[in-house]
């Protein structure tokens, strides 16, 4: 598959923060097959990329000491063509800035924001690192997804920061759901999901990863010290499962089973 075309607005790149890179390594390694290279220390203050058959899809990082009380996640980053831009609309729209626009030297440039209903959000302003070059192959990111508790509100925030042509798949109490583009061509999903999170749990990105059979997977990543969460269960979009990884970090797994849209889940 060649390298993606991914468009302003759209998921770029992804990346886990974790309390032991080295147990990610051998956990993510294993599971997707992911070779993996360490950034200088001086520069990029050791960042892991991690890629599959030559082509990165992703990045570790050392949780901080003033991040210990937070979980272990993952999290996913929109591109932009100008990061300090977005951080201005982001504020401008009812989101918040938890960490300014910063360069990382001769990649790009980075920010963290909270969106309008609290979830958090990643931007990145490309240069030489244009994000991740391989999407919806087994061991690589197939879908991304807001789980939110203020539906109205991220929809409309992401349509007016990030220039979102959204897309309504399904508008019932039950289940709403919107897309960044439509069918085969959307590229994220936004759900109601205000009738489920917990009050203890924010609304909150999801990041699935491709896989060539859910049910072995799961095999394979419970026998290395992650727990299954919920499913497998099969849908429309695949099957779908949700586990956390060997320190906590929630991540959701997809098998295309030829019945829908290519990579794109419910996430219900």
């Amino acid at each position: 598959m060649p390298t993606p075309d991914i468009t302003p607005g759209a998921p770029c790149w992804i990346d886990l923060m974790t309390s032991d890179p080295d147990q990610a390594k051998r956990f993510y390694g294993e599971l997707f097959g992911w070779d993996f290279q360490t950034g200088d220390q001086e520069k990029y203050g050791g960042y892991i990329t991690a890629a599959k058959n030559g082509k990165s899809v992703a990045g570790i990082m050392q949780k901080q000491e003033d991040q210990a009380g937070m979980p272990d996640m993952w999290s996913t980053y929109l591109r932009t063509d100008d990061a300090a831009a977005t951080a201005a609309a982001v504020k401008a729209n009812g989101g918040q800035v938890y960490m300014e626009p910063m360069d990382v030297p001769e990649q790009g440039h980075m920010a963290f924001f909270g969106d309008a209903s609290g979830a958090a959000i990643g931007v990145w302003q490309p240069r030489e690192m244009r994000g991740y070059e391989l999407v919806a192959e087994p061991g690589a990111p197939a879908w991304h997804e807001l789980h939110t508790k203020d539906y109205a509100t991220a929809v409309k925030f992401y349509e007016d920061v990030f220039g979102w042509d959204t897309d309504v798949m399904s508008d019932t109490p039950e289940f709403r759901y919107t897309t960044l583009g439509a069918g085969r061509e959307a590229k994220a999903g936004i759900m109601d999901a205000s009738g489920y999170l917990p009050a203890e749990v924010p609304s909150n990105w999801q990041v699935y990863f491709a896989v060539e059979n859910a049910d072995a997977s799961i095999e394979k990543a419970v026998g290395m010290g992650a727990a299954l969460v919920d499913g497998p269960d099969d849908t429309p979009f695949g099957r779908l499962a949700t586990l956390a990884d060997p320190t906590g970090a929630m991540f959701k797994i997809v098998q295309d089973t030829g019945q829908g849209a290519e990579a794109q889940a419910t996430g219900a």
